[in-house]
């Protein structure tokens, strides 16, 4: 799990953060777009509460870097609620989380391709967009 931002181009709707979950099981990917830092608690508790639900797995495991966003009691008090243990890595380090950061980087080089598309459409259709560009379907 790793925070990038802010863009230099933010969507319609004021977005400038991504937030980039990766399941180091399967590889894949969720991304959520933020206005601010302060979001991805909020974002992160909703998304782990929804994907036990939906899925009826147990999350075991999140692994971040050192970033304010995510050592914070907030986050702290729901992991030791549900059980999850928090690994901390050194940020910036592709060594020690080189799968989040290697699809952080595609994520801006996407994005810096084509800025004039991502000034003018939602953060949803970027999503849309962006995959479709690194699957290689358009």
């Amino acid at each position: 799990m790793d925070l990038c931002g802010p863009m230099r181009v933010e969507s319609i709707n004021g977005k400038r953060y991504v937030l980039v979950v990766v399941d180091d099981y399967s590889r894949h990917t969720w991304v959520f777009f933020l206005r601010s830092k302060d979001e991805a608690s909020k974002v992160i508790i909703s998304f782990i509460k929804k994907t036990q639900v939906n899925l009826q797995l147990q999350v075991q495991r999140v692994r971040t870097d050192n970033a304010i966003e995510f050592k914070n009691k907030t986050l702290a008090k729901f992991f030791d609620e549900v059980g999850i243990t928090q690994q901390f890595f050194a940020a910036r380090t592709p060594q020690q989380n080189g799968v989040v950061e290697r699809r952080n980087r595609t994520l801006v080089e996407v994005a810096s391709i084509t800025p004039g598309v991502f000034k003018s459409l939602t953060s949803s259709i970027n999503l849309l967009f962006i995959f479709s560009v690194v699957r290689g379907c358009l």
